[in-house]
């Protein structure tokens, strides 16, 4: 699973072995849809949008730069095919943003077997863009730098956005009557 074995398969590829797209399915599909389904929280969304991940992915093989990672590229589409399901399907609401409180953060409180539900939830009500730096921070263990090549922003945006998702989230859970 190194860069070397996907430039392989990606040569294969193009030069028309449609197997060796299958080995790079077999390969992804699985963190690509654990992202999805993070970010749309519905199992068949993150179906749909890892699939769509796929088929764009072969249809545009041959624009694929192999000076990056080909993970990279697809963990990209899938996102942006994630964040389209999820703006076609729901009305984003503001939320009221509040000031930081001591406590855990967003990791430990996932981590808790009792909270992770009720954490999932807060997710859902959160904006994609807000909900995506949390997955891709805290569930998925990106860096600031790799979250903002997926994302295609600065890592100053990374920051502030992710600032802002925990803050929101935050509020969201002591709305709920949630400590965290």
């Amino acid at each position: 699973m190194t860069r070397d074995d996907d430039a392989m398969l990606i040569e294969a590829c193009l030069r028309g072995d449609r197997r060796a797209f299958d080995k790079l399915v077999d390969r992804y599909e699985g963190p690509l849809f654990s992202a999805a389904y993070r970010i749309t929280g519905s199992v068949e969304d993150a179906m749909d949008a890892t699939q769509s991940a796929f088929v764009n992915a072969y249809e545009k093989l041959h624009t694929f730069d192999p000076s990056y990672r080909f993970f990279s590229w697809i963990y990209r589409i899938a996102v942006n095919q994630s964040l389209n399901l999820v703006g076609r399907r729901k009305e984003h609401t503001e939320f009221v943003e509040d000031t930081a409180t001591e406590g855990r953060g967003p990791a430990e409180i996932f981590d808790s077997t009792e909270a992770s539900g009720q954490l999932k939830r807060a997710l859902d009500e959160l904006e994609p863009n807000y909900r995506t730096v949390i997955v891709l921070k805290h569930l998925e263990g990106f860096s600031y730098r790799e979250i903002g090549e997926l994302l295609e922003i600065p890592e100053k945006t990374v920051k502030s956005r992710l600032f802002t998702a925990r803050q929101r989230l935050r509020v969201i859970l002591t709305n709920w009557g949630f400590t965290p």
